[in-house]
């Protein structure tokens, strides 16, 4: 369990910065349609070339895993990089790119390499390396511009539902009225009854940017429920970054 329990830590990063401006959320407009909200949304996406951050991650499920930290490089588009460590001491890495997943880890030295198959069962939803950085990045995990929404207002915050209910699962999202960036979004699998929730309790605006301060993530089915904390500690845009990895050797792959 423990090896899932880290691979899930793998996909679930994200940063704020020092010297932070924190940032509120108060400016409700009622006049607002959701595709004014959507186009707001993309309008102010994030735009850089790089991220490197260090990062405090918890988890909380069927086996509780005490905080570990992380250093993490994203290269838009390209890859995103993790190395978890406990005590300092590294206990596994991974990369993440559009065409694969690869990642080990020491305690129990297991590995994988492949497709995003694995990612999703644990998330209990269809991911690939978009909705893996948007997730990182605070943007909706789903393309907003593919589907008709109706607009509300839910604790202060833009509540963007589909016009049309889909057969196999139910949306909705929570936009922040100031940034438009990601309050909260949710998948809910009808059929087998699998929620995923991420949600972003703060934004700070680092070097000029809106990003993250803290991301808080559920994933639940019928019988279990984990919960995952991750807090950015610092970040920095644009400064080149590299992508060591290497799986060692004798540890036993893990097959779908």
């Amino acid at each position: 369990m423990k090896n899932k329990i880290i691979g899930i830590l793998f996909v679930v990063t994200s940063v704020f910065g020092c010297k932070s401006a924190k940032i509120s959320s108060s400016n409700i407009n009622k006049g607002m349609t959701a595709n004014n909200v959507i186009t707001k949304h993309y309008d102010n996406a994030f735009d850089k070339e790089t991220i490197s951050a260090k990062l405090k991650v918890k988890y909380i499920g069927k086996s509780n895993l005490p905080g570990v930290t992380a250093s993490l490089r994203v290269k838009k588009d390209e890859a995103i990089w993790i190395s978890i460590y406990k005590l300092g001491f590294p206990i596994g890495k991974a990369l993440i790119t559009p065409q694969r997943v690869s990642y080990y880890e020491k305690i129990n030295r297991t590995y994988f390499d492949g497709d995003f198959t694995l990612l999703s069962n644990w998330l209990g939803t269809e991911l690939d390396f978009d909705k893996v950085q948007n997730l990182l990045i605070g943007q909706a995990i789903l393309n907003l511009k593919n589907e008709k929404f109706n607009i509300g207002l839910h604790q202060n915050k833009y509540l963007l539902k589909p016009k049309k209910e889909a057969d196999l699962f139910n949306i909705m999202f929570l936009i922040n009225p100031d940034n438009f960036k990601i309050n909260s979004q949710e998948i809910n699998q009808k059929e087998s009854n699998k929620k995923l929730v991420i949600g972003y309790k703060d934004y700070n605006k680092v070097q000029g940017v809106v990003f993250p301060k803290e991301i808080h993530i559920e994933a639940s089915d019928t019988k279990n429920t984990s919960l995952i904390n991750v807090n950015f500690r610092s970040v920095v845009f644009n400064n080149p970054v590299s992508f060591p990895f290497s799986i060692p050797n004798n540890y036993k792959r893990i097959k779908l």
